[in-house]
């Protein structure tokens, strides 16, 4: 209801205070050329001077929807009260409103001209010398040049400010759009990050404790069975932990700005985890990182970790392999980290025709996110995953 209210009342008060302003301005008129008419001493009556000074007056009413036509009916309107012989009023004082009104409507060519056309009257009128009535008022040529550039300027800074205010408005809200599609995409990135990250998890943690629990039901021998059981406790107490670590993170996080997603904590540093996992399931590993994690950016560094280790969890699940090699080393800027293995099975090569599964699909995300790339495909011997990641330039944050 608040916010109702509140529109409302701006609706209204946009309506009423345009009125306003065009009521006290034509009251403003009306006083100031009954005054000068009142202080003339010729002794008529100024009664039919009042009245034209109402009408000077009251033709601002229209000073917005008809400014043009407004301007015409002021001017011509001195003329005829001149010619009428009434109260000397100045030729740029009844005039002034529409002047003004004229300019802040975008018009100020018009208001130029308009005030062009009563001082050349004016002025041609005081040098005629036939006419004594022809000084129509008692102020010098300079005054009405001054009172007629002071009411044309006045209109054209209202104006000037009125259209900044607004122009400031606009900007102001398309940089709060902009900010709300900025925070929109960071949160929706958090997201896409997140889910990729847990697939990466419980996909190897589902991997090794499915093959280690096919282990310990066909093996025979209880250490056997013991050991294999130990391992599958292993990886899902991991999988808890990097879990929890996960919700600690967001719910933290989503306190402070309403969503974020964490950092991994994981890198080349915590490899030997899933290369352990994936030795004691039966795979031969080589392993060779010849490479300083400290060194490496940390996004390049959790990125480098989640694709050996998606790698290696695609080994198990759908390879069939029996040896793989793993290795990361640094080359002209760039890590390159390079996952094979000589199973039959694994994903055809990717190309444009052929669409990876979710596994490869995160991988490449993750080298594109970092503006590296990623090639996975079949080799003579097996299957290839070789992602390039730039050193430098990548996300130190």
């Amino acid at each position: 209801m608040g916010a109702a209210e509140s529109e409302v009342r701006g609706s209204v008060r946009e309506r009423v205070e345009p009125r306003l302003t065009d009521a006290s301005l034509a009251v403003a008129v009306t006083l100031v050329i009954s005054l000068v008419i009142a202080a003339d001493d010729a002794g008529s009556s100024p009664v039919p001077g009042f009245a034209w000074a109402l009408g000077f007056g009251a033709v601002l009413l229209l000073r917005r929807r008809l400014p043009l036509i407004v301007l015409a009916v002021t001017v011509l309107g001195i003329f005829v009260y001149y010619a009428l012989g009434l109260p000397p009023i100045g030729m740029v004082l009844p005039a002034v409103g529409v002047l003004y009104s004229t300019a802040d409507v975008r018009r100020t060519s018009w208001a130029v001209i308009g005030a062009a056309v009563l001082v050349a009257v004016s002025t041609f009128y005081r040098f005629d010398d036939v006419d004594p009535r022809a000084h129509l008022t008692g102020y010098g040529f300079v005054t009405e040049l001054a009172l007629a550039a002071a009411a044309i300027a006045l209109g054209s800074v209202v104006r000037l400010v009125r259209e900044t205010r607004a122009q400031s408005e606009r900007i102001a809200a398309l940089t709060a759009a902009e900010e709300s599609r900025a925070a929109e995409a960071h949160m929706q990135s958090e997201r896409v990050r997140i889910a990729r990250d847990l697939h990466d998890t419980i996909g190897h943690t589902l991997s090794v404790a499915s093959l280690h629990t096919s282990v310990a039901a066909e093996a025979e021998d209880p250490d056997d069975r013991t050991a294999a059981l130990e391992r599958v406790r292993d990886a899902t107490s991991e999988a808890l932990r990097e879990l929890r670590r996960t919700v600690k993170v967001l719910r933290e996080e989503s306190r402070e700005d309403g969503f974020g997603g964490p950092a991994s904590a994981l890198g080349l540093a915590s490899v030997a985890t899933v290369v352990d996992a994936a030795r004691a399931a039966g795979v031969d590993l080589d392993v060779a990182v010849d490479v300083d994690p400290a060194s490496l950016p940390r996004a390049v560094d959790a990125a480098a970790f989640r694709i050996v280790q998606e790698s290696l969890t695609n080994v198990l699940r759908h390879s069939g392999a029996t040896s793989a090699e793993v290795t990361a080393q640094l080359s002209r800027g760039e890590l390159v980290v390079s996952i094979i293995d000589d199973g039959p099975g694994g994903s055809p090569e990717i190309s444009e025709e052929t669409r990876p599964g979710a596994g490869i699909r995160g991988m490449q995300e993750r080298a594109d996110l970092l503006g590296g790339r990623l090639r996975a495909g079949r080799t003579e011997g097996g299957f290839a995953v070789t992602a390039h990641l730039p050193v430098h330039g990548g996300d130190e944050s």
